[in-house]
């Protein structure tokens, strides 16, 4: 492919612009159906990042045309963008794509599709080839700014579509995006990743660490801003790398602050942290900056130094619990959650102790807790792993309940305060009540009318049952 050009990427011999394609693929398909838009079903694994994707992809389909259902039988094209980071997502998606065979078997026009990180690994997209051969179209992450080319492809030519080569092209702006939500966004600020976690496999996925142009980050942010948007959260497979070498001088910090400078009404979240590249400089931009919410992301994965060097984290226990007290210093009311792995190949029970100490000692207000995934292509999945997976779920278990223990200690302190939440929904049972999250990235539920849903009021909180709280409106 050629360089890009005005916001998009051109291709093939006749160096056809994305936009090109989109008028050619629409004009296609409402030849295909004359008589009402087609419908597309978008379903979104894994992290927020492969949610921002698919607000693009979404962006894209409706400039082509499609409507959206809720439905994959009602649907005309279907779309799953995967998650490669845990065996388990891996498996859901080929669950759900083997039960569209019998639909696909009585709407023969159906076009199935499937992206994102599980596609870009050759081995991956080799056994959709060969046993899903109703599937059309699978491309991987970066192939998403050519979809419009792809989906023309398809349309025209009815001959599977396979694109997962990784490209080393410059980041794609201008692609139209259909939010999910009217008073909360994602904000990609940088893709790819460049720290190679031995157990991880988005580096082989989503490839090196490229940050987007600070300029085009602000005027999204504007966009987001004065389309109402209450909450932006900034995202990258790292976010502290974000401006690395880049030649304006930009780095996080500074882009932090520069968002903060906007006007609006809005707070800003940002993640995913990588204690290494965490520092001083961000957490004081954090500290001064009013629109930053007082939470912090920050995985430390383990609490024992063998095993973050094992698994090529680049920090120790020791360096972790600096940044953790000089957080907690410059902002005493910061709430910090993270990431877990239990059972690290080669991982004894007496280093998984080293981890519950340390989430005794910060005392985090929550966790993502997770037992090793091996992920074929990383290191750690060829290292020896001698202890049974049953032991590993008795740890796992154990940490659970020291986390539990926590929060309920963490809860019980709320009882009586006022907090400011941005309300978000009703709560699943829609039994009157409104859940609603204050800054430190805490849930709680109230009575209230659903209108009041994507703005921030006033909740104290009432009642604790472990970490579920309960509240009312001041």
């Amino acid at each position: 492919m050629s360089e890009a050009k005005n916001g998009v990427f051109s291709s093939d011999e006749k160096a056809f612009s994305q936009k090109e394609y989109t008028e050619l693929a629409r004009a296609l398909i409402s030849e295909k159906y004359p008589e009402a838009a087609p419908k597309a079903f978008v379903h979104t694994y894994g992290c927020q990042g492969n949610v921002a994707d698919s607000e693009r992809i979404k962006g894209m389909l409706d400039e082509l045309g499609y409507e959206f259902t809720d439905s994959p039988e009602t649907a005309d094209f279907v779309l799953f963008n995967t998650c490669a980071v845990r065996e388990h997502a891996e498996d859901r998606v080929f669950g759900n794509v083997g039960a569209l065979k019998p639909v696909k078997t009585e709407k023969r026009d159906m076009i199935i599709a499937l992206c994102g990180c599980m596609m870009q690994q050759p081995h991956i997209a080799e056994k959709i080839k060969k046993s899903y051969p109703f599937v059309n179209l699978v491309f991987g992450t970066f192939a998403i700014s050519v979809f419009p080319e792809l989906m023309y492809k398809t349309l025209r030519g009815g001959k599977r579509i396979f694109e997962i080569t990784e490209k080393n092209e410059p980041i794609a702006e201008g692609v139209p995006v259909k939010r999910d939500s009217s008073f909360k966004a994602w904000l990609p600020i940088m893709y790819g990743c460049n720290n190679f976690c031995t157990y991880c496999i988005v580096p082989y996925v989503r490839g090196r660490e490229r940050s987007r142009k600070a300029d085009d980050i602000i005027a999204e942010a504007k966009e987001i801003i004065a389309g109402g948007a209450k909450e932006i959260t900034l995202l990258g497979q790292n976010v502290n790398s974000y401006g690395k070498n880049s030649e304006d001088g930009i780095n996080f910090p500074k882009l932090l602050k520069m968002l903060g400078e906007l006007d609006g009404d809005f707070k800003l979240r940002f993640m995913t942290s990588h204690p290494k590249d965490c520092t001083k400089e961000l957490l004081d931009a954090m500290a001064s900056c009013s629109k930053a919410d007082r939470h912090l992301h920050l995985p430390f994965q383990s609490g024992n130094n063998r095993v973050l060097k094992a698994m090529n984290r680049g920090y120790t226990r020791e360096k972790y619990l600096e940044l953790i007290n000089y957080a907690k210093e410059v902002m005493p009311d910061i709430s910090i959650t993270s990431d877990i792995i239990v059972g690290f190949p080669g991982e004894t029970y007496e280093e998984f102790l080293d981890t519950v100490s340390l989430i005794k000692e910060v005392k985090f207000t929550s966790l993502f807790t997770f037992i090793f995934s091996p992920r074929k292509g990383t290191k750690a999945a060829e290292m020896p792993d001698p202890v049974p997976y049953a032991e590993k779920s008795r740890w796992f278990t154990e940490l659970l309940r020291t986390q539990e223990q926590i929060a309920a200690e963490r809860s019980k302190k709320m009882i009586g305060k006022i907090y400011e939440v941005l309300i978000e929904s009703e709560t699943k049972e829609k039994n009157g009540l409104l859940t609603g999250r204050t800054g430190g990235n805490i849930n709680i539920d109230f009575p209230g009318d659903k209108e009041l849903i994507g703005t921030y009021r006033k909740v104290k909180v009432t009642e604790a049952k472990n970490w579920l709280l309960s509240g009312e409106l001041v």
